[in-house]
């Protein structure tokens, strides 16, 4: 099944009540929407909107709805990675891995991130003992 797309708007709201769930639409125009220039029903909207796209639960305690999150924020991530790759890239990973090199913008500290990534993906699995189906996969 496919996952809803995101706006950035939505996206903004849904990391701010990953970190301070679980919280009420009145807390979330209080520490979001007014940093941003969002009026209370604004965040209601956008809040609802994410509820039905899947992404926030809500309960009713206390005479009040406190949203949560439905999936983690690496989950989270995960997914939105995911489908910029397969939305814009068109699945491949070449130019997204040929724009950071020409752009020269990784740290030390994600240079060797990258590298451990790189001996993950080249290692046998495991497990299995066969290889990661990504070694095999074109980059293109």
């Amino acid at each position: 099944m496919r996952t809803p797309s995101l706006g950035d708007q939505e996206l903004a709201l849904l990391r701010y009540v990953t970190e301070h769930a679980p919280a009420t639409v009145g807390e979330v125009a209080a520490g979001f929407g007014e940093q941003n220039g969002l009026a209370r029903s604004t965040v209601d909207t956008v809040m609802e909107r994410l509820r039905r796209k899947g992404y926030l639960t809500r309960i009713q305690q206390d005479g009040v709805f406190r949203y949560t999150a439905t999936v983690a924020p690496q989950e989270l991530m995960n997914g939105l990675v995911q489908q910029f790759i397969e939305q814009t890239l068109s699945g491949s990973l070449l130019p997204f891995v040929t724009y950071f090199s020409q752009q020269n913008r990784l740290s030390e500290t994600e240079i060797a991130e990258l590298e451990r990534l790189v001996e993950k993906l080249q290692s046998p699995n495991e497990e299995t003992g066969h290889e990661s189906s990504n070694v095999d996969r074109p980059l293109e």
